[in-house]
């Protein structure tokens, strides 16, 4: 069974994504406060502890199909929110935006939590391979999430107006690129 070392790596690679959209988040919410990133830090952890306990039980019903296509659903997720948030981004002045984490649609908060935790369903396909206490793992892997994306989300909140609209550009990018990655990793092993 993989020590809580082992989880906790676990968890920070895999909360890279979360942090880096929590990060561009916060660079284009620049009026968000510490309860702003905190629900937003909740709500990237609570996907992604989610998703490894789905995982978990669809990889003894759904192994083949799952392996098949998770790329390609998490690469259309993130493809579509980075290019939204490029497109907003595109289309605002340089001026603070006016409105907080707290007005921000939750529908594509969780959307882009649950693209980012896509590949989380994947790792717990193979933690239903392996003698891992469940429960524990998905309390790590949800934990460290929260505190890396509520990190991100205030320092993101620092670095933006430095960055102005291209930290929602930088944002977008990068979850293309994840997306990419991912897509990549799949396709060319």
């Amino acid at each position: 069974m993989p020590g809580i070392l082992t989880l906790g790596a676990l968890g920070a690679s895999l909360s890279v994504d979360a942090f880096a959209a929590a990060l561009g988040k916060g660079a284009t919410d620049r009026n968000s406060r510490w309860w702003d990133a905190m629900r937003v830090g909740a709500v990237f952890g609570f996907f992604e502890a989610l998703t490894p306990a789905i995982g978990y039980f669809l990889g003894y019903m759904l192994n083949d199909w799952i392996a098949d296509y998770d790329h390609w659903v998490a690469f259309g997720l993130l493809f579509a929110v980075g290019v939204y948030m490029i497109r907003e981004a595109l289309g605002q002045d340089d001026t603070p935006a006016l409105e907080t984490a707290g007005n921000l649609g939750f529908w594509r908060l969780a959307v882009t939590a649950i693209a980012t935790s896509i590949d989380a369903a994947a790792v717990g396909i193979s933690l239903a391979l392996m003698d891992v206490n469940l429960w524990v793992a998905c309390l790590v892997i949800g934990g460290i999430t929260t505190v890396l994306a509520t990190v991100g989300m205030l320092l993101g909140r620092h670095v933006g107006p430095y960055l102005g609209r291209y930290a929602g550009i930088l944002g977008g990018v990068v979850l293309v690129v994840i997306g990419g990655s991912i897509l990549y990793q799949h396709l060319s092993a």
